[in-house]
C-alpha cells in the first residue's frame, strides 16, 4: 500500500482516529494502538492546553506526540472568530500547527457551515497552519478550499455518529475525481465495510471515531477498521473489475465438450 503524503508529510495510515465518546481515556489509548493510526484529532475544549494537568481534561497525556502526529480540531466552534481563536490558542500551547477546522453551529444535525469555513480556512493558511477542513459532500466548497490552500478536504460520508456510511457516495465521486489534494472521508462512517467502500471508491484516508469508541471492544474494532482500511485502499490500487450486464464464466467449458 503506497504512503499517504499531507503537507509534506508521510504516513503510512491511511486510517485516522477520534478520540470522543471512548468510555476511559485507558480504552481510547488501547484503541489507538491497535489501529495502527498515526493521526489522532483530538477536541480542543476536552483538552487542559494550561499545564496544570486537569485530570477531567487529561486526554493529551494518555496520546503519545512522538508516535501520533496530534491533529487540534476546532469542533464546538460556532464560527470562524471562534475556530481560529482556538486554532491559534493550540498553537500557543504547543501543538502542532495543524487543524482540523470544525463549525458547525447546528446542535441537532451537527452539519458544517460553508461560509464559516471557507472563511477562517482562508485565514488559517495566512497564519502558516497546516489545515484539514470538515465539510459537507459539497464538490464546489471543496474546489474553493483546495484553491485557498487547505491541505486536505473531509468530505462527511453521512452525519456525525450516524453510522450510515457512505449516504454522500455521488458526491463523494465528484470531490474525489476532482482533487487536487488528499480527500479523507469523516464521519458517518459505521461499520469497516464503510471504511473498505470508501477506499475502493478512491478516497486518500477515513476517520472514524463513534464506531470504534463505543463498540463492545474498541481494540478489536480498531483492528478491523485497520484491516478493512488496508484492503479496500489495495483493492483501488489494483484496479477493481468493472461490473458487467451478464454473466462471465470463469471456468469455459466450450473447448473441453467440443
Amino acid at each position: 500500500m503506497s504512503p499517504l503524503i499531507i503537507a509534506g508529510r508521510e504516513f503510512r495510515s491511511r486510517l485516522f482516529l477520534g478520540t470522543g465518546k471512548f468510555p476511559s481515556n485507558e480504552v481510547m489509548r488501547d484503541a489507538l494502538a491497535a489501529s495502527g493510526a498515526e493521526i489522532v484529532t483530538v477536541a480542543l475544549r476536552r483538552a487542559d492546553l494550561s499545564g496544570r494537568h486537569d485530570p477531567y481534561a487529561n486526554i493529551l497525556e494518555f496520546i503519545d506526540p512522538e508516535r501520533y502526529l496530534i491533529l487540534p480540531n476546532t469542533s464546538g466552534a460556532m464560527n470562524a472568530d471562534e475556530a481560529v481563536r482556538l486554532a491559534r490558542l493550540a498553537a500557543t500551547a504547543g501543538l502542532p500547527m495543524w487543524v482540523k477546522l470544525e463549525i458547525h453551529p447546528d446542535p441537532t444535525y451537527l452539519l458544517p457551515d460553508p461560509i464559516e469555513t471557507l472563511k477562517a480556512a482562508e485565514i488559517l493558511v495566512r497564519e502558516g497552519f497546516v489545515v484539514l477542513p470538515y465539510i459537507n459532500a459539497d464538490p464546489v466548497l471543496a474546489k474553493r478550499l483546495q484553491d485557498v490552500g487547505a491541505a486536505t478536504v473531509m468530505p462527511l460520508g453521512a452525519p456525525i455518529g450516524s453510522n450510515r456510511g457512505l449516504a454522500t457516495r455521488d458526491q463523494l465521486r465528484i470531490i474525489i475525481e476532482q482533487a487536487t489534494v488528499p480527500v479523507v472521508i469523516d464521519a458517518g462512517l459505521g461499520a469497516p465495510s464503510h471504511a473498505a467502500e470508501a477506499m475502493e471508491l478512491g478516497a486518500d484516508a477515513v476517520l472514524v471515531n463513534t464506531a470504534i469508541a463505543i463498540a463492545v471492544d474498541s481494540t478489536r474494532m480498531a483492528v478491523a477498521f485497520k484491516m478493512a482500511v488496508q484492503a479496500g485502499r489495495e483493492a483501488f490500487e489494483l484496479g477493481l473489475p468493472e461490473p458487467l450486464n451478464h454473466a462471465s464464466a470463469t471456468s469455459p467449458l466450450t473447448a473441453f465438450l467440443g
